[in-house]
């Protein structure tokens, strides 16, 4: 006769399973197949402790080796695209950097945009600058150094 626990754990295998649909990454799946072997003790008869000791150890093993997977099989685009593909590259400034003004451009790249410094320092036309963040259709930049 099957226990309320192997329903407890097959009800929770497939929450688990469903649940790893909407999510990235393979995060719900390790803990849905713990769910699972523990489903399967219960069924075998083994008492609750080694349930949750095999769940437990089941899920570990396969968050480790799901999450290797992930890393190995998910990379990040070769090339940026769009403006962020700035970010990290050197500009000069084409006209006045100004504290809380966003009246400063610089040129990275052959083009021209408006940019602003990301603390409270001025760089006058010249400066070599490096870009760290787009917002909007402006540059945030801080001085080379």
């Amino acid at each position: 006769m099957v226990n309320i626990w192997f329903w407890v754990w097959v009800a929770l295998a497939a929450i688990l399973f469903t649940a790893e649909i909407f999510t990235a990454g393979f995060f719900m799946l390790p803990f849905g197949i713990g769910a699972a072997a523990a489903a399967l003790l219960e069924f075998l008869g083994m008492g609750v402790g080694w349930q949750w000791a095999v769940f437990i150890v089941v899920s570990a093993i396969s968050l480790v080796f799901f999450r290797r997977f992930s890393d190995s099989v998910t990379h990040e685009p070769p090339v940026k695209m769009g403006a962020d593909r700035l970010i990290g590259m050197s500009g000069i400034v084409v006209e006045d950097l100004t504290p809380h003004s966003s009246k400063g451009a610089i040129r990275v790249d052959h083009e021209e945009w408006r940019a602003e410094t990301s603390d409270s320092a001025s760089a006058p036309v010249g400066t070599v600058v490096i870009v760290k963040a787009v917002e909007g259709t402006h540059l945030v930049v801080d001085p080379k150094k």
